[in-house]
This record gives structure tokens, sequence and C-alpha cells, in this order.
């Protein structure tokens, strides 16, 4: 018998410390779970709305953002009113009765588009707060309804860029692209790396002071002379500035400045002149008359030059016959060889004979 007895209170503890565990569980779901004190005393408010907007059971209550409560119960009211359609009770802590105004206004909200709904309400302005059993008013739901259909082109969006987002690190997996190629040719990538070492190199160099670069940073006399330059065209714009020199005056002489505009208004009288065909020039661009003209002249010019070249004429003879050409330089050459026998003995060309009867 004793051990009969000592099985059944073995029996006994297995089962004690069974429902211990079961409790102990029980808790630690109801607080990893919910977001509520186990033995707070809590009050109902109610409200109606148009529409719950897949709003669950069990769903946070807050004031103002802060949690206060959960949904207890969604139902059909019964109400044919259009925004009175849902009942919604709310179980609120005690402890925030007296920070809920009587005038507040609940309204259902979502952490994000895709997030979990939940009852906001927003505090009025009224001294008083509310009573256990109050109903609240509420917001139309149609807002929050257009705000998440408002959410679907940027989701939709969002989606698209990230499929080709998708695609694009695909191809840069397989090596296409110069990003793709830069990750997976290590015949380019050599290449970044000597132009990685080039580039060092020439670090190197301006750093030692070589080069028109390199000198221009550590060599103090390029420094000056570049200083010097730079000096040199301040007083030179110092100079402009005070109106020294042609250009000074053409910026600062208002008389200058008064004859290169009558110049310019000279020109355009002069270029208004030749556009209606005044003056010779004028006509010689506007009428057809002269025109005509020169070109009845160009075209006798032009025969004449045609008959000059067939040989028609004396110059066209001089031009095209080598007999009359010889002839006029043999005449030529005796006309020559005179003029120099007479300049050698005048005396014998000029004869004078007085005669008397």
């Amino acid at each position: 018998m004793p051990i009969e007895k000592r099985a059944k209170w073995a029996q006994l503890k297995v089962g004690i410390m069974a429902l211990v565990a079961l409790i102990i569980l029980a808790v630690l779901i109801f607080l990893l779970t919910g977001s509520q004190s186990l033995f707070a005393s809590r009050f109902t408010l109610y409200t109606y709305m148009e529409d719950s907007a897949a709003l669950a059971e069990g769903s946070p209550v807050r004031l103002n953002g802060i949690l206060v409560g959960k949904v207890e119960k969604i139902a059909l009211s019964g109400s044919k009113e259009p925004k009175r359609l849902v009942r919604l009770d709310m179980k609120i802590d005690e402890k925030f009765i007296k920070s809920i105004p009587s005038d507040s206004v609940a309204s259902i909200g979502a952490e994000n588009l895709l997030g979990t709904k939940y009852i906001n309400i927003k505090s009025g302005k009224s001294t008083a707060t509310v009573k256990p059993g109050q109903e609240l008013a509420s917001l139309d739901t149609a807002d929050f309804e257009a705000l998440v259909q408002q959410g679907y082109p940027l989701l939709t969006s969002l989606q698209d860029i990230l499929t080709k987002v998708n695609a694009i690190v695909g191809q840069v997996e397989v090596g296409k692209g110069s990003i793709g190629k830069l990750l997976v040719d290590e015949e380019l990538y050599d290449r970044l790396l000597s132009i990685t070492n080039e580039a060092q190199k020439i670090t190197e160099a301006l750093n030692s002071g070589k080069g028109t670069a390199g000198k221009l940073i550590y060599d103090d006399q390029l420094y000056n002379d570049v200083r010097g330059s730079i000096a040199r065209l301040d007083t030179l714009m110092d100079g402009l500035q005070q109106g020294q020199g042609t250009a000074g005056k053409l910026l600062k002489d208002p008389a200058l400045y008064d004859d290169v505009r009558q110049t310019i208004g000279q020109v355009r009288t002069l270029l208004a002149d030749l556009n209606a065909g005044k003056g010779t020039v004028g006509k010689l661009l506007k009428s057809d008359d002269l025109n005509n003209r020169i070109q009845a002249t160009i075209a006798r010019l032009d025969k004449t030059i045609d008959r000059v070249n067939s040989g028609e004429g004396t110059i066209g003879q001089l031009l095209v016959n080598p007999a009359l050409y010889d002839s006029m330089n043999g005449a030529t050459k005796e006309l020559h060889g005179l003029l120099q026998d007479f300049r050698r003995d005048p005396k014998k060309f000029l004869r004078i004979k007085l005669s008397l009867f």
C-alpha cells in the first residue's frame, strides 16, 4: 500500500507541475502577444463607422499614436444610416480615462500600406472627459481607402523598379555591361589596375616636383612667374577700369562711345540707302537696268576677247601671227640701234645747211 500511495502522490505532483507550466505558458503567450497588463482595469468605448476597412478584432487602439487598448468586437449595427453601419467596441485601460476628451474622434489608421490596421483616437479640445460606455465620433473610412488606393500605383512602380533592378543585377552577375565586365573580366580589371598604377606614378612625379605641373607646385621661381603674370594682368585690368588706353577709353570715355554709336548709325544709314537702291552701289545692288548694262558690256568684252584670240584685227594678228610679231620685233631692234647711234654721234644726223642765192 505505501507503494500505491507514493505512486499517486507522484502523479499528483506531475499534474500540479503540468498545470503550473500551462499557466506560466499562457501568461507568457499573453505577455508576448498582448501589450496590456493582465490584471489592469478597463472600460468600454464604442464608435460607428461606414466600413471596418478589414480591421480585425484585437487590433490596437491608440490615443494620438500611444497604445491605450484594443478592439474588442466588430459587428454590424443593424442601422440603415450610411455612417453607422458597423459598430466597433474598444476596451481602454482605465488609467487613460482622464486623458480622452469627450469630443475626441476615432478613425482607422495603418502603420504602413501593408501593415496592421488600428483605431487611432485623436484628442479633442473639450475639458470634459469620456465616461465608460460612451460613443465616440468617427471619421469617414473613405478617406483611408482613398489613401490606400493612392498607394497602389506607388507599390506597382516599386515592384517594376525592383524587377528592373533584379534584371540589371542578373546581367551584372553574368558579366554583361561595363559593371559586369568589371566584376568578372580579369583583363578589364588588370587595365584598371594598370591605369591606377600610372596615376600613382604621376602623383609621385608631381610630389617629387617633376614636370610642369610638379614645378608649378614646388618650384618657387615658376610660382613667382605665374604670380607676376597674374599681377600684370591685374594691372592691365585696373588700367582698363581707369579708362587708360584705347580699350579703356572705349569702356569709360562717353565721347568715344558716342562717336562709335554715331559711326554705327552712319553705317546703318548707308546700309539702308544701299538697300533702298540709292547711289551707284545701291543701284548696282537694286537696279535691274544697270545690271543688264553691265551684263551687256561683259558680253561685248567677251566677244572682243574671242575675236582677239581668233586673230582678228591688229591686236589679234599681233597675238597669233608670228610674222607680224617678228616684223615688229625687228623694227623695234632697228629703232633701238638708231637711237643708240644718235646718242653716240648726234652731229651725224643733225646737219644745218645755209645757202645764199
